[in-house]
């Protein structure tokens, strides 16, 4: 997953896109990027790191234009990060453009040859976006036909680009001389959203990720990017939309409400806080159904996307909430950090526990998911540390049995402390008395009840269903195979991670 912003302001864009990237920032925290146009002239910053560490007061000034885009990343794919891959991506043929991408390709390796064999285009990345950015170039290079670009070329060559992509894909891209395009792949698996504020210079347009960074930045939400859609506006600000899928069918990725959004957010009409509420409500009523007898002192959150669904737990079992971890919102990111050792001692360095709310208590714990293990084994271990007599382990999401291949990334099977384990063996695994997790289909349900409009979501790391249909068992094997030894570190410590990601 990766965060993504695109504007349109006669005002100027670089701080909104800096603002905007803020405001993301729990999207992706290991590199950034910002690209602005004045006329046909491109101006970019980029690096790695966070967004406050990449851009700073000469930077900002060196980034004039009255339209721009703007990325954070989080790895998800390929070898560990190379600064090459920071985005946006740009490319001079045939009119100069830039692009940033939320998501991954499935198909990225086939289309590195086409690029290649035909289309006479050179990928100098690992990344699946340099692929899509070089794919796009080539079709609208196609579509135009040595003439200037209209809406009509762009919105074909952005068919053009569905019928040739797989995967997943929430793009951002802006042509020199012409405007800010932003398209969602047929499914919609990740989140794209549209805002507009009215200002004395006219109106200015925002496209982005999360409808957080809209409400922030003093924009109105007009509407979710359709899955399959592209909306470009021009340098002028006007808005031009049209359905370039054939087929769209909107199968959002059921994982953004668990764990990947932010709570204030609201995605395919979707209020991620009342969606965790929910998840709470639909796990209180499962204890109560299938562990009638269980008697716990107390709830405890593991911070920060756990806590609306803990309170709910509270609620339904008649249990007080307690706040027994506390965050420290100072200490660096886990993600990359090698070696077990150090990965045990970070989570312990983010995390300290209020002792007294442990000490001679049956505690339920609730956390948003469990990954590989290693950060849930280590919660349950101070727990115990701080005195707690019995401890059962709640997650809000099901059991992630399956790799993530749409822009998350996940551990392979081998990794995934679900794999080939029954509940009994991982309450084991990770030091609980106990247990629990949420069933698929309470999760659909409290999300849908947030959006009755909603019919199919993206499940594939819970049910191992690909919702693109193009994910073969020789394509998963090919993509563990490609996972080198510092990758694997990398997703070692990606349950780490979760105590990062979502803090507000």
């Amino acid at each position: 997953m990766c965060g993504i912003i695109g504007a349109v302001a006669k005002s100027g864009v670089n701080q909104l896109l800096y603002d905007g990237l803020l405001l993301l920032q729990h999207r992706g925290q290991d590199a950034a990027g910002i690209v602005t146009a004045e006329g046909k002239t491109f101006h970019m910053c980029k690096g790695p790191g966070m967004v406050r560490d990449v851009f700073h007061t000469r930077d900002m000034r060196s980034l004039p234009g009255e339209m721009g885009i703007a990325h954070c990343r989080y790895p998800t794919a390929g070898s560990a990060f190379s600064s090459a891959e920071a985005q946006p991506f740009y490319v001079n043929s045939p009119f100069g453009i830039v692009l940033a991408h939320n998501g991954n390709l499935t198909n990225s390796e086939a289309l590195k040859q086409e690029m290649f064999r035909q289309d006479l285009r050179h990928i100098n990345t690992n990344s699946d976006s340099e692929v899509l950015l070089n794919v796009l170039a080539h079709e609208l290079e196609l579509a135009a036909k040595g003439h200037r670009l209209d809406p009509e070329m762009i919105f074909s060559a952005v068919a053009s680009v569905h019928r040739r992509c797989r995967g997943a894909y929430a793009v951002v891209a802006m042509i020199a001389g012409y405007g800010v395009l932003a398209f969602r792949d047929p499914f919609g698996i990740r989140p794209l959203v549209i805002g507009r504020n009215e200002t004395a210079q006219g109106p200015e347009h925002v496209v982005c990720s999360e409808t957080v960074a809209l409400t922030a930045l003093g924009f109105e939400l007009v509407r979710d990017c359709a899955p399959g859609e592209a909306i470009f506006i021009d340098e002028d600000g006007a808005v031009h939309s049209r359905q370039c899928a054939q087929k769209a069918l909107l199968s959002p990725c059921i994982f953004e409400y668990v764990y990947l959004a932010r709570p204030d957010s609201v995605m395919d009409g979707v209020s991620v806080y009342e969606a965790r509420l929910n998840m709470g409500r639909q796990l209180a009523q499962k204890i109560r159904r299938t562990m009638p007898d269980l008697k716990v002192d107390v709830v405890i959150p593991v911070p920060d996307t756990s806590r609306p669904g803990a309170m709910e737990i509270a609620n339904g079992l008649g249990v007080p909430y307690r706040e027994g971890f506390i965050r420290n919102r100072y200490i660096g990111r886990t993600f990359i950090m090698p070696g077990q050792t150090i990965r045990k001692k970070s989570v312990r360095q983010k995390l300290s526990v209020v002792a007294m709310e442990f000490k001679g208590k049956d505690v339920l714990i609730v956390d948003d998911s469990i990954v590989r293990g290693t950060t849930s084994r280590e919660i349950v271990q101070m727990a115990r540390d701080a005195g707690a007599s019995r401890i059962y382990f709640a997650s809000a999401a099901p059991p992630v049995r399956y790799p993530n291949v749409y822009g998350i990334d996940m551990p392979n099977r081998q990794e995934l402390i679900a794999t080939g384990r029954t509940e009994e063996e991982i309450a084991r695994e990770i030091g609980a008395d106990a247990v629990i997790y949420q069933d698929l289909d309470a999760l659909k349900a409290a999300v849908r009840a947030a959006n009755p409009r909603l019919t199919q979501f993206e499940t594939s790391c819970f049910d191992g269903f690909y919702v693109t249909g193009d994910v073969t068992k020789e394509y998963l094997a090919s993509v563990e195979q490609q996972r080198n030894p510092a990758r694997q570190d990398a997703d070692d410590a990606a349950s780490a991670n979760q105590l990062d990601l979502n803090a507000a």
